[in-house]
């Protein structure tokens, strides 16, 4: 039985401080009559790699940072289980990935309108990525010059940028100056989300950490919410664990559920709401029938590819072991140097057929290694110098699902991807092995590379491309939509994200998103948190008035 002795109560319980909690709890305390408790399960994000951009490649899989999510075996993948990469400290998923600024297509977010999502077309959500952000290149009419968040270019004579950029028209692609502008495809160069000093921009840096002193939030890491606490269908609190045993926290407002694609719906399970065969199955006490939550999960399938280097001219140079140590004081006295970067070359959004109407692959193009690793002439030699490429299937058909392994809250979610479950998602993957080869041996690009080490020339045929994915593609950690609007009687929330079937309860997160957005993901859920906020304050920001989109 809970303890509901410790009378605690708040305004606003918000559940998760990842991408989108740290968002939806510093917005609602900037009034100062909320009284807002954020909750967060993990721990502090005050270790060096998580302020070290390049050290994200550690910080990763690393399970002081890192939830153990493993999927179930996959049915189309050979039976094998992927690592779910999720931030396991404040800040979330933010505070370890690869800082990748990128928002999607227009088109993505009108699909969500065309869907039923009102309030989420491309004009009404653009305005909240402008308040997030403070932009390298300043205040315009795609661009937000004084936000949290900071977004700088990835430049760098180190990344081998421009011998990519001018391979694209030979490969017969086009270029964008700004993928977030007006032509939102093409070859570009990459932005990241690291700050003038050379440190990652994590929602928590960017949105909690400014706000501390603020008396009305109070913030908590280490706490595990076991559910959600309803009286009728209203709800009025949460349940954690404490060291007094299970505790009750009331909110006389709302609770924000943010506890990201696989947590949110775990949690709603938990508390009695999805599908009613199901939870009774495990012993769930069902509150509503809600057969939408777990389903519709989409993740961006991604295959590395990897050609060996003709000069050691890779990123692979700076990491001699002296290397590391002299650019790891210049980081930390200046912000300066190597370390403070995201590796990536260029930023490659493009179609596979031309008939579609936005982009269907990215390559993450990177010059190292995927399996880089530090050296020191005699005593551990160097490995050889490698350009690898990440491929990314940016809409993907096959869905996949969410389920309770039991009613026991720490018993982590049962995740399957089902990746490749399409022969659609096969085919768009073969497309872009065959555009990689094509755009890597187009020069200059073509001058820095020898032979294919990954998957090699003598894997050409359909069927040894669809092999060669199942045996290796992996998350690309953009995971989104278990707990969708826009889908009619599936959805699990409205369009201002309450849930349906109950009161007193929302979701802010990447779950909420009815299909994934073609790209990274990270800065597409600090903009959920934002239009969050403002639909609990009763406004919105008004759509913004575009230009026609420019043809590729």
């Amino acid at each position: 039985m809970a303890n509901t002795g410790s009378g605690e109560n708040f305004d606003y319980i918000v559940v998760g401080a990842g991408s989108a909690g740290c968002v939806v709890a510093a917005r609602l305390s900037e009034v100062p009559s909320n009284k807002v408790l954020l909750l967060e399960a993990g721990g502090k994000d005050s270790h060096p790699y998580l302020k070290m951009p390049i050290a994200f490649l550690k910080a990763v899989p690393d399970p002081r940072f890192n939830w153990p999510y493993m999927t179930e075996p996959e049915p189309h993948l050979d039976g094998r289980q992927l690592p779910l990469p999720r931030g396991r400290v404040m800040g979330g998923s933010s505070s370890i990935n690869g800082m990748f600024a990128m928002r999607g297509h227009r088109k993505d977010y009108d699909q969500w309108a065309q869907m039923g999502a009102r309030g989420w077309s491309y004009a009404e959500v653009l305005p909240y990525f402008k308040k997030l952000e403070s932009s390298w290149r300043g205040e315009s009419l795609y661009h937000g010059g004084d936000g949290p968040m900071q977004v700088r270019p990835i430049n760098s004579p180190l990344l081998h940028h421009e011998p990519l950029m001018e391979a694209a028209h030979d490969a017969g692609y086009s270029t964008s100056e700004d993928l977030a502008g007006e032509k939102q495809d093409g070859f570009a160069r990459g932005e990241m989300t690291v700050d003038d000093r050379g440190r990652r921009v994590s929602a928590s840096t960017a949105y909690i950490k400014p706000a501390m002193g603020r008396p009305n939030l109070e913030v908590r890491s280490g706490v595990l919410v076991r559910r959600m606490v309803f009286e009728g269908k209203r709800c009025v609190g949460v349940e954690i664990d404490s060291e007094q045993g299970t505790q009750i926290i009331r909110a006389n407002r709302e609770v924000i559920l943010s506890g990201g694609t696989y947590n949110s719906p775990h949690l709603l399970m938990l508390s009695g709401i999805g599908p009613a065969e199901h939870l009774r199955e495990m012993g769930v006490e069902v509150l509503h029938d809600s057969p939408g939550v777990g389903r519709n999960l989409q993740e961006h399938a991604n295959v590395s590819m990897e050609w060996f280097a003709t000069k050691p001219v890779t990123f692979l140079t700076q990491l001699r072991w002296d290397k590391i140590a002299i650019n790891s004081l210049k980081w930390a006295l200046f912000g300066k140097g190597p370390l403070g970067l995201q590796l990536n070359s260029c930023n490659v959004v493009i179609k596979t057929r031309e008939e579609l109407d936005r982009p269907d692959i990215q390559f993450m193009a990177n010059p190292i290694r995927f399996d880089a690793q530090t050296w020191f002439p005699l005593l551990k030699p160097g490995q050889d110098h490698v350009f690898w490429a990440g491929l990314v299937a940016l809409h993907p058909d096959s869905r996949g699902w969410v389920k309770l392994k039991s009613k026991d809250p720490r018993d982590v979610a049962s995740v399957t991807l089902n990746l490749m479950a399409e022969e659609s998602d096969l085919a768009t993957m073969r497309a872009a092995i065959r555009a990689a080869r094509k755009i890597y041996n187009t020069p200059p690009q073509a001058n820095l590379i020898g032979e294919e080490r990954m998957p090699g020339v003598n894997v050409e045929s359909d069927a040894e491309l669809d092999a060669f994915i199942r045996a290796t593609c992996y998350v690309a950690m953009h995971p989104t939509s278990t707990c969708a609007m826009g889908m009619g009687e599936r959805s699990v929330v409205d369009s201002e994200l309450r849930v349906i079937g109950v009161e007193g309860l929302r979701i802010a997160d990447c779950s909420v998103m009815p299909t994934v957005p073609g790209g990274n993901t990270g800065l597409p859920a600090v903009m959920v948190g934002e239009k969050c906020a403002d639909l609990i304050k009763g406004q919105s920001l008004p759509a913004a008035e575009l230009p026609p989109e420019k043809a590729a």
